[in-house]
């Protein structure tokens, strides 16, 4: 761990002792996977491009304005999370238990969406449902397993407006955190469905993580936002602006017209990321509520198959999930990504308001 060293020379250097502090370390972080993605990503989508000339298969049934993209390099996920993991292990003090079991989920579910996305352009199908979900449970039940084993409370459900109030859900806890960790997974993965769509709202998101990881574990802040202190969660703050960075990298790349698309590889392991940075954080609620977009994103497709299934084929929405919809009533794709990232701006608001409502 680069900073820990840098840090041991401030008896040497004064300037040394800022490797000390978390703000100037999340900076780093930030930078850091930022210009790793920069540098890298042209060579990434060059080599994607002659071992996978086929790129990204479009779906027949989805919009017209969609076959274009077809050929797109769509393995940029796996650069997303090298610089992640990369610049998280650089900049993280004492390497903190919080960020390894947040770069064991990373890989882990990264790994699933790796196999789902390479079947994709070298068969032209993914993985099936079932052996996605499967996998996803696995994977959930090793991170509860690791986060249990490091001593974690995985027993109470926080209420996040009032101050030390919980429910004791004891080992149902865990059909929570599945709920969580694969809802967040696939309502993440649902969004990515248009050239920068899902990439600003899990930047927006990730800050937000990044605020209370920082106020939580600084116990001044905490205590005078009544919330409960977290020894050490300070450190989750160089995880999130990692994949700020690494993110606002992509999107350099990623905008439209996009030149790589992140596939499930980024978009799976981003949003099982989120979900146990918000069960380490003990703010579940506020990854419902920060979220919000993709929460929507999800209900639209679950109405679209409910409201199909009763009505025998009716349709509520042109197009499901909601992004689809919008297409198909005409509205630009630039358009309809800038509305639904002022969504979850205004979402990720309303999430950090929940630290003053006690």
């Amino acid at each position: 761990m680069l900073s820990d060293f840098l840090y041991s020379l401030k008896e040497v250097e004064f300037f040394f002792n800022l490797f000390g502090y978390i703000s100037f370390r999340s900076g780093l972080s930030l930078v850091t996977s930022f210009f790793i993605i920069i540098i890298l990503m042209p060579h990434w989508i060059r080599y994607q491009k002659s071992i996978f000339p086929s790129g990204q298969p479009i779906r027949n049934d989805g919009p017209d304005t969609h076959y274009h993209k077809k050929g797109t390099p769509t393995l940029g996920g796996v650069l997303i999370l090298f610089s992640i993991i990369l610049s998280s292990v650089l900049w993280t003090s004492n390497f903190s238990s919080f960020n390894y079991i947040l770069i064991l989920t990373l890989t882990l579910f990264g790994l699933i969406g790796f196999v789902d996305d390479f079947q994709k352009v070298k068969l032209g199908k993914g993985i099936s449902s079932k052996t996605k979900f499967l996998s996803q449970l696995l994977a959930t039940i090793i991170i509860y397993l690791t986060v249990r084993y490091n001593g974690y409370d995985l027993n109470k459900f926080s209420i996040p407006f009032l101050k030390d109030v919980s429910i004791e859900l004891g080992y149902l806890y865990f059909v929570l955190i599945l709920l969580i960790v694969v809802g967040s997974t696939n309502a993440t993965n649902l969004t990515d469905g248009l050239d920068g769509l899902v990439s600003m709202p899990l930047i927006f998101v990730f800050l937000t993580f990044a605020i209370f990881a920082y106020v939580l574990g600084n116990i001044n802040f905490s205590e005078y936002l009544l919330v409960n202190y977290m020894k050490g969660s300070g450190e989750i703050v160089i995880f999130c602006t990692a994949a700020i960075g690494s993110l606002l990298g992509f999107l350099w790349f990623n905008s439209s017209p996009a030149s790589i698309f992140m596939g499930d590889t980024g978009s799976q392991s981003l949003g099982a990321s989120l979900a146990v940075t918000s069960i380490l954080l003990k703010q579940e609620i506020v990854l419902a509520v920060a979220g919000g977009l993709f929460v929507m994103e999800t209900i639209s497709v679950m109405l679209q198959v409910t409201y199909f299934k009763i009505t025998n084929g009716k349709r509520l929405f042109l197009m499901a999930p909601l992004h689809h919809h919008y297409e198909k009533k005409g509205i630009s794709e630039q358009k309809i990504v800038i509305r639904f990232w002022i969504l979850s701006f205004l979402f990720c608001l309303l999430a950090l308001s929940l630290l003053k409502i006690r």
